[in-house]
C-alpha cells in the first residue's frame, strides 16, 4: 500500500537510464527476496548493482545483462555466521553492520564514480542500517526492504513501549501466555525472539531495524494487502514513509532462483509418483535447528503417522553436529513411503499436486510460499519472527496450527493425522486455497501488488 493520500500514477515506462543499487543481508532467507526484487526492477528497465558480503554471496550465474555484483570484502569470521536456533543472531547482525560499514563506503564511492548509468537509489535490507547511513553520507537516497511480514514490523515498533512498561523482558515463565492487547493475537512469548541473546542487544538490533524504515525514502514489504491490510496501515502510521506492499515477490520474479545450498531435485520425480494431496513436506529452513532427541522423536512421529513424507535434513540441522544419524529401523519402517533429502527446491515442492501439508519453522519466506500454494501448515517456530508468523497462521489466517511444547512422537503423529486426514485439516486447506486465490489476484494486472510496483518504479525514477 502507498501512503495515505498518494494517487496511483500511470505505470512508468522503466528506468533505462538509471541503475538501482542493492545490498542484501548475507543469509539465504534475505538474499532470495532481495534478488527477486532485483529481477522485478530489472524487468522494468533498471540496471542492477548488487553489493554483497564476501561470505554467503549471491550466485551471479544465470543473471542477464545489466547486472553487476560488487563484493564488500570482510572475512567470514565465525561470529558473523550464526547457526542453530539458539545462536545470537541479533549480535551477529550488529557485528555485520560494524564490519561492513567502512569497506562499503569505499566500494560505494568507487561505484558512484565509475558507473555510466546514474544510481537512482540504494535498496538495503532493513537489518543493514549501517549501510544506509553510509549511503546517506554519500548523498544516495535509500529504500528499505523488509524481508519479513508487516505484523512482525508492527511488533518491533511496539517493543520499546513494552520494555518501558516492564512487560519485556518477562520476569518469569508465568507471564509468557499474557495476551498483548495492542498486538492481538500475539502473546508475550511471541516477542521473546531469542533465548540466548542479551536483552540490550536485542533492543538495539530492533531499534536499528525500525530506524532504517523511518529514515528511508520508502519501505518495501514482501507481503500483500489482502493478507496483512490492518498491519500495513499500522506500519504506514508508525513509520511516516511511503509503504510498498509488492509481494509475493517469488511469484512476480521470473529470475533464476538463488540458493546457497545444493538442491536435490530427485524429490520432484518421487513426488510425481504420489497421490494428490497425500504428502507432508517437512523443512525447517536454512538456519533453525533441533537436538538429537528431537530428531529421533520427529523420525518416529513421521513413521508412526503412516503418512507419505518428504523430509529435508540439511547437514547442520542437528545442533553441534555435522552428521545427522536417523534412528535404527526408521528407514525400514518408512521404505517406499518417505524420502529424506539434504535440501529441496521448496517453491516447486510446495506447488506440487502431491503435497498436502507443510511442517515448517515459519520463516516468512516459507510461510508466504505455503500461503501462495494453498498448503496448510504444522507450525514449529524457533526464533526471530517465526513465533509471530506462526501465531498469525493459527489465529488470523487459520491455515494451520502450532505444535507446542516438547517434541514427542505421539504428539507429532496426532498433529500430522489432523492436518492430512481429518475434517479440521480439510477446513484449514480450504482457507489456504482461498488465500492462494487472493495472492494470485493481487499480482495480476490491476491487482494491488502490481499497482504498487508501478508506484515504486515511479518513485525510484523521481530520485
Amino acid at each position: 500500500m502507498a501512503s495515505a493520500g498518494e494517487k496511483t500514477p500511470a505505470p512508468s515506462s522503466g528506468g533505462a537510464s538509471r541503475r538501482v543499487l542493492m545490498f542484501p543481508l548475507p543469509f539465504q532467507g534475505h538474499i532470495n527476496p532481495m534478488m527477486q526484487l532485483a529481477d522485478v526492477l530489472h524487468s522494468r528497465g533498471f540496471g542492477i548493482t548488487v553489493f554483497h558480503a564476501a561470505f554467503n554471496a549471491p550466485d551471479p550465474a544465470g543473471r542477464p545483462a545489466g547486472y553487476r555484483f560488487v563484493p564488500v570484502g570482510v572475512p567470514a569470521d565465525e561470529d558473523l555466521l550464526p547457526t542453530g536456533s539458539d545462536a545470537d543472531f541479533a549480535g551477529a547482525l550488529l557485528r555485520i553492520n560494524e564490519r561492513l560499514q567502512a569497506p562499503f563506503q569505499d566500494s560505494l564511492r568507487e561505484v558512484l564514480e565509475e558507473e555510466e548509468r546514474a544510481a537512482a537509489c540504494l535498496v538495503v535490507d532493513s537489518n543493514l542500517r549501517g549501510m544506509q547511513v553510509v549511503a546517506e553520507r554519500l548523498g544516495v537516497p535509500t529504500l528499505v526492504l523488509r524481508t519479513g511480514g508487516a505484523a512482525c514490523l508492527v511488533a518491533y515498533m511496539a517493543f520499546p513501549a513494552l520494555c518501558d512498561k516492564g512487560i519485556l523482558p518477562p520476569q518469569d515463565q508465568s507471564q509468557l501466555d499474557m495476551a498483548l492487547d495492542d498486538l492481538q493475537p500475539l502473546l508475550l512469548r511471541d516477542l521473546v525472539f531469542s533465548t540466548t541473546t542479551p536483552h540490550e542487544t536485542m533492543s538495539t538490533c530492533l531499534e536499528r531495524i525500525v530506524e532504517s524504515a523511518r529514515h528511508s525514502s520508502g519501505l518495501i514489504l514482501n507481503t500483500f494487502n489482502d493478507l496483512e491490510d490492518a498491519e500495513l496501515r499500522k506500519v504506514t502510521n508508525g513509520t511516516s514513509v511511503p509503504v510498498y506492499a509488492i509481494g509475493p515477490l517469488h511469484k512476480i520474479s521470473a529470475g533464476a532462483q538463488s540458493s546457497l545450498l545444493a538442491q536435490d531435485r530427485t524429490c520432484l520425480d518421487w513426488l510425481d509418483k504420489q497421490e494428490a494431496g497425500s504428502v507432508l513436506y517437512v523443512s525447517f529452513g536454512s538456519l533453525a535447528s533441533m537436538d538429537q532427541e528431537e530428531l529421533v522423536e520427529t523420525a518416529w512421529g513421521l513413521a508412526n503417522s503412516r503418512v507419505p513424507f518428504l523430509w529435508v535434513i540439511r547437514p547442520n540441522l542437528v545442533q553441534c553436529s555435522e552428521k545427522v544419524g536417523l534412528p535404527d529401523g526408521f528407514e525400514e519402517a518408512t521404505r517406499g513411503r518417505g524420502m529424506v533429502v539434504s535440501w529441496a527446491p521448496q517453491q516447486e515442492v510446495l506447488g506440487h499436486h502431491a503435497v498436502g501439508g507443510f511442517w515448517t519453522h515459519n520463516g516468512w519466506n516459507s510461510t508466504l510460499e505455503s500461503i501462495c500454494e494453498g498448503v496448510p501448515m504444522i507450525c514449529r517456530p524457533c526464533f526471530a519472527d517465526q513465533m509471530i508468523n506462526a501465531r498469525y497462521v493459527q489465529e488470523v489466517w487459520k491455515t494451520g496450527f502450532e505444535l507446542e511444547g516438547k517434541l514427542e512422537r505421539d504428539k507429532i503423529e496426532i498433529g500430522v493425522t489432523k492436518l492430512l486426514s481429518q475434517a479440521e485439516g480439510e477446513k484449514m486447506r480450504q482457507r489456504a486455497r482461498d488465500l492462494k486465490n487472493k495472492a494470485a489476484l493481487c499480482i495480476k494486472k490491476g491487482g494491488t501488488s502490481q499497482t504498487t510496483i508501478d508506484l515504486l518504479v515511479n518513485s525510484i525514477m523521481s530520485f
